[in-house]
C-alpha cells in the first residue's frame, strides 16, 4: 500500500515534507481571493471587475507597477496573515508537523505560523530563506526552508508575476538545494491544491531532474506523495507518470483529513 510506503521512507528518515497554503488557511489565514480584493481596494477598482481582468500573479504585477513596489501590499500581508486571533497552540495539524521531526520542510507559504509552531512547542528549527541561511544549518535540527520567500526578507517573496518567472528558470540558491535534497528522498506534499500551477510546475520539473540523475548514475527514482481528501482518477494518472502517488482520504474536510493522516504517520 502507499501509505505503508510513506510509513517506511518516514521512519527511515527519508521523507522530505512540502507544505503548501492549506495548512495556513486551517488557521482561517486569507485566501489568495482576500489578497486579490485587498489589491481591487488600494486601487480603487471593483473586486469583482478587477478579478475579470486576468489571473492572480499579473493583477499583483499590475499593483506593483502601480504602486511603485509591493511594500504596502507585503506590510497588509504580514498583518493580516499573523492575526492576535490566530492560537497556534489549537492547531493539531502543526502540531503534528513538529512532533513529526522531519528533518527537512519546505514551504511556499510567506507566513511564519510554521516557525511559530516550532516556537510553541520549544523544538530547534533552523529558518532558511537567504544564502547566508545556509551556513546556520546543524546536524540533527529542522530546516524549515521558505521556497517562495520570507516576510522577514521582502526582496524574497515570489507574488508578483515578474517574481514568479524568475522562479521559474528554477537556478536560486534554494532551487539548487532543493535538487540536492531531493536526491535518494521522498517528497511528501501535503496543503496543495491540484490545480496550482505552481506546484504542478515544481512536479514536472522534479520528474526531469530525477529522471536524468537515475539515467546518468543508475538506480530508481523515489516515489513521491501528494495528499488530498478529494479523489481525481486522471490527476492520478498524470502526476504517477511525474513519479508521485496521491494519497486519498475519505474525509469530507480538508483540515480532519490531514489531521488524521499526519498523526496516523507519526504515531507509527
Amino acid at each position: 500500500m502507499i501509505e505503508d510506503d510513506v510509513r517506511t521512507q518516514y521512519k527511515a528518515k527519508k521523507l522530505i515534507l512540502f507544505v503548501g497554503a492549506g495548512v495556513s488557511q486551517n488557521l482561517g489565514l486569507p485566501s489568495w481571493c482576500d489578497l486579490i480584493n485587498q489589491v481591487a481596494k488600494e486601487l480603487n477598482y471593483d473586486p469583482t471587475i478587477f478579478q475579470s481582468y486576468g489571473e492572480y500573479l499579473a493583477l499583483a504585477e499590475y499593483y506593483r507597477t502601480q504602486k511603485g513596489s509591493l511594500g504596502p501590499l507585503r506590510s497588509w500581508m504580514d498583518t493580516n496573515w499573523h492575526s492576535n486571533t490566530v492560537d497556534i497552540h489549537k492547531s493539531k495539524i502543526h502540531k503534528y508537523i513538529v512532533e513529526g521531526k522531519f528533518p527537512i520542510i519546505y514551504t511556499t507559504n510567506y507566513d511564519r505560523w510554521l516557525e511559530k509552531a516550532f516556537d510553541a512547542n520549544k523544538e530547534k528549527f533552523t529558518k532558511i530563506a537567504t544564502v547566508p541561511d545556509f551556513s546556520k544549518i546543524e546536524e540533527g535540527v529542522t530546516q524549515i526552508i521558505k521556497f517562495h520567500g520570507d516576510f522577514d526578507y521582502d526582496e524574497t517573496l515570489v507574488l508578483d508575476e515578474s517574481s514568479y518567472y524568475e522562479r521559474l528558470e528554477f537556478e536560486s540558491p534554494l532551487d539548487i538545494k532543493l535538487r540536492s535534497d531531493v536526491l535518494g528522498q521522498s517528497i511528501l506534499f501535503i496543503g496543495y491544491s491540484l490545480s496550482d500551477v505552481n506546484i504542478r510546475y515544481l512536479f514536472y520539473k522534479l520528474s526531469k531532474l530525477w529522471k536524468s540523475t537515475s539515467g546518468r548514475y543508475g538506480g530508481t527514482q523515489p516515489r513521491s506523495y501528494l495528499f488530498t481528501n478529494k479523489p481525481n482518477p486522471i490527476q492520478e494518472e498524470v502526476l504517477k507518470q511525474w513519479g508521485i502517488d496521491m494519497i486519498v482520504s475519505d474525509e469530507i474536510d480538508a483540515g480532519i483529513a490531514l489531521e488524521k493522516f499526519l498523526k496516523k504517520l507519526i504515531k507509527c
